[in-house]
């Protein structure tokens, strides 16, 4: 029964967040890692986030059973109340953002805050039935954690946090679209109006090549407003380089869901090289740039 309530959660999806707020954290720590402080950053993010997925779940009931992917999940098989799934998720969520409220700042705790929200409400319970531009808003929940993790240590916005915001955000849509050419016939089943269901897997692959060259541009500010390092620079463009090599040969591939496996995978093991990569790359002294 444990393993159940830990699936509910979404490891998966909580692996990828603890490792974009790991990412957030390295970049401000500029190598003065407080251990403590990254420890309840990184467990109260984690936990706001599996409360979200557990909410999800929860509003998911009824479309998670016409996925093959889903199909198997607690909620759908009822081996799970959704009364005790509600209770989970709110034990959870507390739990969390008490940790970030107690031991972080105003600015981790409101980022942590503005991603839930977005998730569960703007995201889950409204933009992924109804709007072609789900993605959209669901990238600005992804893109919270690794603000939650360098805001935790810097204290405010810079335009470090905002170019994180901006990068993390456009990084979701091409990960997003690749997930949902792979799973096509699932969400077209569900009648989940993602881009390539709605439009085409060509457009889908269009726009996947100009949000993966807007997200190498965005966050190469970074060691244009010299908050990293050449290592940074040389190791986080070779990273997109084959990214972008994988969109080109797209548009020309035999197999639609193959190719999207392929590019999918590899953006989950760019952001985590990335995020890893910027514990190596920070440009000491930081520049000092507060929007707020």
């Amino acid at each position: 029964m444990l393993k159940k309530y830990i699936v509910l959660t979404k490891p998966g999806i909580i692996f990828g967040n603890f490792v974009t707020t790991l990412g957030g954290f390295f970049l401000a720590a500029q190598g003065n890692i407080d251990i403590l402080l990254l420890l309840v950053t990184l467990i109260g993010t984690s936990l706001v986030v599996a409360s979200g997925c557990v909410i999800n779940n929860f509003i998911d009931q009824d479309i998670d059973h016409k996925m093959q992917r889903t199909q198997n999940r607690a909620l759908v098989t009822k081996s799970i109340s959704p009364a005790a799934a509600l209770i989970y998720a709110f034990i959870l969520g507390i739990c969390g953002l008490s940790l970030l409220w107690v031991f972080t700042n105003l600015y981790a705790f409101g980022a942590a805050v503005l991603g839930f929200v977005v998730y569960v409400f703007f995201y889950s319970l409204w933009s992924k039935r109804t709007s072609i531009h789900q993605t959209i808003i669901g990238s600005v929940s992804g893109a919270c954690p690794p603000v939650v993790g360098y805001t935790a240590v810097s204290h405010s916005f810079d335009i470090a946090a905002l170019l994180v915001f901006l990068a993390y955000g456009l990084w979701q849509m091409p990960h997003s679209w690749g997930i949902a050419i792979y799973r096509f016939n699932d969400y077209k089943s569900a009648n989940i109006p993602i881009l390539p269901v709605a439009r085409s897997i060509k457009r889908t692959k269009i726009e996947s090549f100009i949000y993966v060259l807007l997200f190498t541009a965005v966050l190469n500010g970074l060691y244009c407003f010299k908050y990293t390092n050449i290592f940074f620079l040389i190791t986080f463009n070779a990273l997109c380089a084959y990214w972008i090599y994988l969109s080109i040969i797209g548009f020309k591939a035999a197999d639609d869901q193959l190719w999207a496996k392929r590019y999918f995978l590899y953006s989950v093991i760019l952001i985590t090289a990335l995020s890893i990569s910027l514990s190596f790359s920070y440009q000491s002294p930081a520049p000092q740039l507060p929007l707020f």
